[in-house]
């Protein structure tokens, strides 16, 4: 029986857990749920998360709805198979995991969902040269106060995890110059974990500078975002008219 994951793969939360699926080739089957479509939703089946994000999994009698605890129970039970180091080999190895999982889940995650968000509501072209909302990046006119105040949030919100973001990568990129992945020489979960929301920063110019201006972080994504898993979830992503005939 395999297992059984509701959500949509736009999402980070599933996007997530289906790659730590793909990583330890765990049989699965993927319900698609969109979030946003009112009785579609299948709500028995869903539990909507923090940024919107929504997934349910089930593996026989085990039901879970955060993505981290649904990475640690696939690496732990179905640890013999597939790629075998996603979790450690051994207490020492996993404490290092745990670390870099709580960081990304406490200080990675809302900076990185706060940009991606403030970025689709700004102009592509509207220039963010760090002035914040208050340096005179608006028009001064053409704009209707609650938009231009819609606007002035946005931007502040830019700031705001653009300095938060840019603060915790320079401890990745220290880190990132002593080992080849966060908590070691292996690729685990705690590189996995940032896989989505670091894909939503590197595919916008405006936040892509971020990974891009620091060598160490820039690599590191660089490989994580090599692995097949991740292809095949980007796969999934693709709407359906954007999918290769069969």
């Amino acid at each position: 029986m395999p297992v059984k994951v509701f959500g949509s793969p736009a999402s980070a939360e599933v996007a997530r857990v289906l790659t730590c699926l793909f990583e330890k080739d765990v049989e699965f089957q993927l319900i698609r749920v969109d979030s946003f479509r009112g009785p579609k939703r299948l709500p028995q089946y869903l539990k909507l998360q923090p940024h919107g994000e929504a997934i349910t999994f089930e593996d026989g009698n085990v039901t879970l709805v955060e993505s981290r605890k649904i990475l640690r129970h696939i690496a732990d039970k179905y640890k013999q198979q597939g790629y075998k180091d996603l979790f450690g080999p051994g207490a020492l190895e996993r404490a290092s995991i745990e670390q870099w999982l709580q960081t990304e889940a406490h200080s990675f995650d809302i900076p990185s969902a706060d940009m991606v968000y403030s970025l689709a509501y700004l102009p592509p072209d509207m220039p963010l040269d760090g002035r914040g909302a208050g340096g005179g990046l608006l028009p001064a006119a053409g704009m209707h106060p609650s938009h231009r105040q819609k606007m002035e949030e946005m931007l502040q919100l830019f700031e705001k995890s653009r300095k938060d973001l840019g603060k915790l990568l320079d401890i990745y990129d220290q880190r990132l110059g002593e080992e080849e992945y966060l908590a070691g020489s292996k690729f685990t979960l705690a590189d996995l974990s940032h896989l989505p929301n670091a894909d939503s920063l590197a595919a916008d110019p405006r936040s892509a500078r971020l990974i891009e201006s620091r060598k160490n972080v820039s690599r590191w994504w660089y490989t994580i975002s090599s692995h097949d898993s991740w292809k095949r979830v980007k796969e999934l992503q693709r709407p359906p008219s954007a999918e290769a005939p069969f």
